[in-house]
């Protein structure tokens, strides 16, 4: 099937990203994980663009490794246990009284060294997921699809969502910019010159967006009924209060399903209601709205189906998905989460090809004639 460029509907790329994140939170198999890296990030090197925020993903998988690495040192310098295979001993350090309980050195152990690898490797891929869907879904898109009567909050979550890519674009222009004017420091030194100018760059960029929004008219709206208001808060509010406690009863095995699933619709319900309402009260226009057909489809079902499967596995067998420590052996690859893995590769074919600039033309040497 072949497809012209063109940029897939940012909301599938959320909702694929969501799902494989939902997918990896359901274990701690460092196997799994590693393929769902694997494929998460295959897709984002195929199917991202040339934008600013698609080089943000490299950012994510440093911050990743910076995650595990931190983790096991603390689990090491902090680990309180007395049973296990010891790999070697640090110096123990005598606390306080009132700190009784926490150990400060001591010996290491494999099993909890261990344990705090695969915890640290899960929250890293779910941060690679997160990335996945930064590099991949245009910001500005992605706010414009939101429903009218999250337009407000929509904005500070694009904004906050951007941080890590602009800043990714600003050091990397900051850094060009030192290379033509013939800089070569390294290390420290490069970082001080660079700290200051990315700062400057950032701050000029915010007052960019502040006046832009503000020739434009945002904020400004007319007069809404005090109980309309209300309404619309109250249902907003239970919706998500509604939302929260269903997905806690959904994810925490001890809770009853039934009440997780029908916290779950119940808010849906408040909060459809509370953006139908809500959206009555704002009048706005999209421009060239982008269209859902079957490649959207295809990309936020593929997220669905793996969340929903992995869901299941781990409900039906969790010790698939979660190898053991005590005793210590080494992880099974179950056959049934890892095609759901690699299911997630179907967005590498079914989106369509991204729309890229034009490359410029590489900048020569410029002779002067005599």
């Amino acid at each position: 099937m072949s497809l012209l460029p063109r940029a897939l509907h940012p909301m599938a790329w959320w909702v694929w990203a969501l799902g494989m994140a939902t997918a990896v939170s359901r274990t701690t198999n460092p196997l799994l994980i590693a393929v769902l890296v694997a494929v998460v990030g295959y897709v984002v090197v195929v199917r991202r663009g040339d934008a600013p925020w698609a080089r943000a993903f490299s950012a994510y998988l440093v911050l990743g490794l910076v995650v595990v690495l931190v983790r096991v040192v603390f689990n090491a310098l902090l680990g309180a246990g007395v049973d296990g295979h010891v790999l070697f001993t640090l110096p123990q350090a005598g606390l306080p009284g009132w700190a009784k309980g926490i150990h400060l050195g001591g010996p290491v152990l494999a099993e909890e060294v261990l344990a705090a690898a695969y915890d640290g490797l899960r929250l890293a891929a779910l941060l690679c997921c997160v990335g996945a869907a930064n590099a991949l879904a245009n910001p500005k898109r992605a706010l414009r699809s939101l429903p009218p009567a999250l337009y407000e909050v929509g904005v500070a979550v694009v904004v906050a969502l951007t941080i890590a890519p602009q800043l990714v674009d600003s050091v990397l222009r900051v850094r060009r910019a030192r290379r033509l004017r013939g800089a070569s420091a390294k290390g420290l030194r490069a970082l001080r010159s660079i700290a200051i100018p990315v700062l400057e760059d950032a701050l000029s960029r915010s007052l960019m967006l502040a006046a832009a929004m503000d020739s434009r008219g945002y904020g400004r709206a007319g007069e809404v009924p005090r109980g309309l208001r209300r309404a619309t808060a109250a249902l907003v509010l239970g919706g998500l209060l509604g939302l929260c406690l269903g997905l806690y009863g959904l994810l925490d095995a001890t809770a009853p399903r039934v009440l997780g699933l029908g916290a779950l619709a119940v808010g849906i319900a408040l909060c459809a209601g509370g953006l139908v309402l809500g959206g009555r009260r704002i009048e706005r226009t999209t421009y060239r709205p982008d269209p859902w057909r079957r490649p959207e489809w295809l990309v936020a079902g593929t997220g669905v189906v793996c969340a929903l499967v992995m869901v299941a596995a781990s409900s039906y067998d969790p010790l698939l998905l979660h190898p053991s420590l005590y005793p210590l052996r080494w992880p099974d690859l179950p056959l049934l989460p890892l095609a759901v893995v690699l299911l997630g590769l179907l967005p590498a074919v079914a989106a369509p090809l991204p729309v890229r600039a034009r490359a410029a033309a590489p900048v020569g040497r410029v002779e002067v004639a005599a």
